[in-house]
This record gives C-alpha cells, structure tokens and sequence, in this order.
C-alpha cells in the first residue's frame, strides 16, 4: 500500500480507533500513522494499568480518563492526521460495565469532541490473551455492541473494520477513503 504525506492542502482530521479488547487498534492505529505520515495519541490505559503492582480502582480509571482528556485538548495545529488509539468512549463504558458508574465530565467532554471518524475494530480476529486483558468470549462481543451504541448515541460517523492482517488495514482505508 502506497503511503499518503500530509499536505498543506488538507485541514487536520482526528481518527478514533476503538473497539473491544484484542480487536487490532494499536495494530491498525500504528499502521494508519505511519500510512498518513501522522502524529499517534498512544493508549494509555494500557500503560498505566502495566504499571500498577496491584488490581485497579475506580481512581485508576479516572486517571487515564483525566489523561485522555488532557490528550485530546493538547493537539496543535499543524498535525494533518491524528491517530487516537481509543480513548474515552471505551472509558466510559468501562467504568460503567466495572463500578456502574462514570464521573458526568466524561460524558460532557465525549459531547464536545470531535472525530471527522471512528473506526470500530470488530471482534473479528483471535482473542490473545495477555495480563492487562480481562474481557474474551461473549464479554467482548457485548463490550464491541456497547461501544458502537455510544458512538451512535455521540453522532459521530463511524465505519466497522473487519478482516485479518493485510485485508483489515485495507478495509480500513477504503471506508476511511469513502467517508471522508
């Protein structure tokens, strides 16, 4: 696949790539950024549960959503493509699924936002099991309904990726292509 450069012409467009646990986002987010020549907003939830030496808290879970915030509000101008490797859609829902409940911040701050798209990563591909994931089987497919029902629910255009390694980088590209 031919890479695509920024290019003064085109103004910045923010990506989402979302989706349940094991479904490809960091792969796909990864491959769209260097494909668009972007800039990536890691996850971090990931990171900052790995550090933990002990089973996270509803205070954990504020945290990486206080830094996924700072994350979004920290773009500058000048980045052409933003690659956000999920963010508080999937916060939301979690700490909904987890402690059934969710501080009202992060559903005024996921009102505000705004994705020129989100893919949503279908669980479509193995599950690997590793010791941050929690959430295989039927779980993971409810948690891939749940984060489309909140993305309908935001109003933001949305594309559902499916596919295996190659094919799934370049149904991406092709919704991605249509959409936008």
């Amino acid at each position: 696949m031919e890479k695509r450069s920024s290019s003064a012409d085109i103004s910045m467009k923010k990506i989402l790539v979302t989706g349940p646990e094991s479904a490809g986002k960091t792969d796909l987010s990864i491959f769209l950024t260097g494909y668009f020549n972007g800039r990536l907003v890691p996850e971090y939830a990931r990171k900052y549960i790995e550090g933990l030496k002990r089973p996270y808290t509803f205070d954990d879970v504020v945290a990486i959503a206080l830094k996924q915030r700072t994350q979004y509000h920290e773009l500058r101008e000048g980045d052409r493509w933003i690659i956000f490797d999920t963010w508080l859609v999937i916060t939301k829902v979690w700490m909904d699924v987890v402690f059934n409940k969710y501080p009202d911040w992060i559903t005024r701050e996921l009102n505000e936002a705004k994705f020129d798209l989100v893919l949503v990563c279908a669980p479509d591909i193995p599950w690997v099991p590793d010791p941050v994931r929690e959430n295989g089987g039927e779980q993971r497919v409810r948690l891939y309904k749940r984060y489309i029902d909140e993305t309908e629910r935001l109003g933001w255009r949305y594309a559902v990726v499916e596919g295996t390694g190659e094919q799934r980088y370049r149904n991406a590209l092709d919704k991605m292509e249509a959409i936008l």
